[in-house]
């Protein structure tokens, strides 16, 4: 019965916990790494393909975005998430594939021109997302789910995005039964339009997020809808656009809702029937699915007006970019308004091109309303760079920069206290993970020293035994060096590889077959090294 500690460990992105138990191996999320990390991460403690389960916490990439490369090494278990969670991964998983694979086409066209380059393969295609799909479990909040002997899970509303979740684990083997719950990321009470995170009441763990361990969001002067409503005043009447950097899924629901809500008050005055484009075929799906998905997951306001028969992410004005054709089109008509693109962070997506087309010019206002993680992109533009390159050109920076923070999709301070604070009993031991170095340490120390929490942050790498509640390793940070010319691993000596872990997983599953039937493999296999064998 263990836990080791994998991703997200003294940093933000790049969510995964490795349980041990009952025999089997789970993966809770496996988060791709965004941005500039710290330190480095341990691999997973077994090969791919051996991992049984994985359950996950919500559809953000930096908890989800690496499934398709766990399916691609052999992984065929389930993975456990909400309905919600379900259907966002349906066009996420794709879509940070089709990423995958036109980053890795652009560098290869312009490794061309350099004698000897190296090939560019794509982390992982189009194959392995929809494998990894097909490997969802839909399940619904607060049902008790029976995994295998042993470990049943339930998913708890957490208020941070449409499915999003915490989840709790009850682990039996042997003469020991334990909890423990993983938070996922904790969201802000009061959104507008999904609903408050609801606590948990009992377990033994806790691994926890800590995102903004450290603060609470700053107190704006006025509430969101009017700094909005004020910003886009200013800009349209200085003739320039307001551009919205925005994560395709959450933040962009959250920022339709808002703007409808600005058009209907007519609040932005000489300019009524001001356009909205939304730049970004994921957020044209997502927003389908928060549709559909309303009854379960809408605040008591937005439940209102659907009441009333109202889409409270739709309005009169609002246009959808889907093509590149239609994307291009945006930036060249001269009426202002109001662009929402991805990535969120400025890292990738179509919000690059209407940054290289509005940063230059100093009526345009660009508008940051979510977290910019340390090395993006949107940090540098935030903490007041001069200029940023894009497409290989320097661009200075003239526009506007404004942040509004009211959006948060993550706890304060003391939103995560409150979560903590609602279990009956005080847990035996708090991890504390989803942090930056400074802020995990930190958060733990509050938790500890102020609220009697037995709170600890552990590094990449820590092992900790649940029965006997205790580490039985303890990780050091390990600064991550610097990147080092390695050879090259071809995409096809991979899916080898992986074709390889699979088969020992397979084998490994063969105990208790009629002897009949592992003779007849064994045979096929040795046969098939046979052939082999004779080409060396």
């Amino acid at each position: 019965m263990k836990l080791i500690f994998v991703g997200a460990d003294h940093e933000v992105t790049g969510s995964c916990h490795f349980l041990e138990c009952c025999g089997k191996n789970i993966l809770v999320d496996y988060g791709m790494e965004q941005g500039v990390d710290t330190f480095e991460n341990i691999p997973l403690p077994v090969p791919e393909a051996h991992i049984d389960y994985v359950f996950l916490t919500h559809a953000h990439i930096d908890h989800s975005g690496m499934l398709p490369l766990l399916y691609a090494r052999g992984f065929r278990g389930q993975i456990f998430a909400t309905d919600a969670t379900c259907d966002l991964c349906s066009i996420m998983l794709r879509d940070c594939a089709h990423i995958q694979m036109m980053d890795a086409e652009y560098k290869n066209r312009k490794n061309r021109r350099t004698k000897d380059a190296p090939v560019v393969e794509p982390l992982y295609n189009m194959e392995d997302a929809e494998g990894a799909i097909r490997r969802l479990v839909p399940c619904h909040y607060g049902s008790v789910v029976d995994v295998c002997d042993g470990i049943q899970i339930r998913f708890t509303d957490i208020g941070h995005l449409l499915g999003s979740a915490s989840i709790e684990v009850w682990i039996t083997e042997g003469e020991y039964s334990k909890k423990i719950v993983f938070s996922g990321d904790i969201g802000n009470k009061g959104q507008a339009l999904i609903k408050d995170p609801e606590p948990t009441e009992e377990a033994d763990y806790v691994v926890m997020e800590s995102t903004y361990g450290d603060r609470d969001h700053p107190a704006q002067e006025g509430d969101f809808e009017t700094m909005l409503a004020d910003i886009i005043q200013k800009t349209f009447d200085r003739g320039g656009n307001v551009v919205i950097p925005s994560f395709a899924v959450g933040r962009t629901q959250e920022l339709l809702y808002y703007l409808r809500k600005i058009k209907v008050d007519r609040r932005i005055k000489g300019h009524d029937n001001f356009p909205v484009y939304v730049d970004s075929p994921l957020a044209v799906d997502a927003t389908e699915i928060f549709t559909e998905n309303r009854m379960d997951c809408f605040s008591d306001e937005a439940m209102k007006l659907v009441k009333q028969g109202i889409n409270p992410i739709s309005f009169a004005g609002l246009k959808l970019a889907i093509t590149s054709d239609e994307s291009r089109n945006i930036n060249f008509i001269e009426e202002p308004k109001v662009i929402i693109s991805a990535s969120g962070m400025c890292e990738a997506g179509r919000i690059r091109h209407h940054l290289k087309h509005n940063l230059w010019r100093p009526e345009c206002t660009v508008l940051f309303v979510g977290y910019q993680a340390n090395g993006t992109l949107g940090r540098a533009i935030v903490e007041g760079a001069e200029t940023v390159k894009l497409f290989g050109e320097e661009i200075e920076v003239r526009a506007h920069i404004e942040q509004l923070r009211g959006l948060s999709g993550h706890a304060g301070k003391s939103g995560l206290i409150w979560w903590i604070e609602q279990f009956k009993e005080k847990p035996k031991k708090v991890f504390i993970v989803h942090g930056e170095d400074s802020v995990a340490t930190a958060f733990a120390e509050t938790l500890k020293i102020e609220y009697g929490q037995r709170a600890v942050a552990p590094y990449s790498g820590s092992e900790f035994d649940l029965a006997a509640g205790r580490f039985t390793y303890e990780a050091a940070p390990v600064k991550k060096a610097k990147k080092s010319a390695t050879k090259v691993v071809t995409g096809v000596y991979a899916r080898l590889v992986a074709a390889g872990q699979r088969l020992m997983a397979i084998i490994k599953n063969m105990e208790g077959y009629p002897n009949k039937d592992i003779g007849r493999f064994a045979d096929q296999i040795t046969s098939l090294c046979e052939k082999y064998d004779e080409r060396k």
